[in-house]
């Protein structure tokens, strides 16, 4: 048994060339960066492609309040999101921000332009820095998933997996090892 290489040979890299995604727009954004990779040494442009590549798991959406907090200080610089910009009803006071991302949702717009900020597209931003001078390049966070929580074996001794369970009362997953009275408590 060899490796077949005709059919290809070894994956020499895991990490995806294209988009899945069938969304022309999308796809136009790919074609436009993949121009602006290889024609300028800028390396924004290149972490700009290969996240526009990344599925909507690898592309978690970001509040305008955290945009907000990484944004202090930085008032002339544009926030680069390649995901969605989504509203936080606790963030009562929106700064005036420019926001560069691939959706906004429709309460994170309306504030952001009624505070006086901008919502540009990639495609805007292109125009506007196309080396990406000052920009702040984001991230949203990838681990605070629900499904994430339930990662790891739940009850093994010093690991935190929450279990599925049906509900969250006394006659659920309470009894032996979740309390001293019964048997025994497994420690954290």
């Amino acid at each position: 048994m060899g490796i077949d290489l005709k059919a290809g040979g070894r994956v020499k890299s895991k990490s995806r060339k294209a988009p899945k995604s069938e969304n022309v727009y999308q796809l136009l954004l790919v074609k436009l960066y993949r121009f602006l990779a290889r024609r300028t040494d800028s390396k924004f442009n290149e972490i700009v492609l290969k996240r526009l590549y990344m599925s909507r798991v690898n592309r978690p959406p970001m509040s305008i309040s955290r945009i907000s907090k990484f944004m202090q200080g930085k008032t002339d610089k544009i926030a680069v999101l390649v995901g969605t910009v989504t509203d936080d009803v606790r963030f009562l006071e929106v700064p005036k921000m420019r926001i560069c991302a691939l959706r906004f949702t429709d309460t994170a717009r309306a504030r952001i332009l009624r505070a006086g900020g901008e919502c540009l597209t990639f495609d805007q931003l292109a125009l506007q820095a196309p080396a990406g001078e000052g920009t702040v390049l984001l991230r949203g966070p990838k681990n605070s998933r629900e499904s994430v929580k339930h990662f790891g074996a739940p009850g093994a001794s010093g690991n935190h997996a929450r279990p599925y369970i049906r509900s969250k009362g006394r006659k659920f997953e309470k009894a032996r090892g979740r309390r001293r009275t019964c048997g025994f408590k497994v420690k954290a």
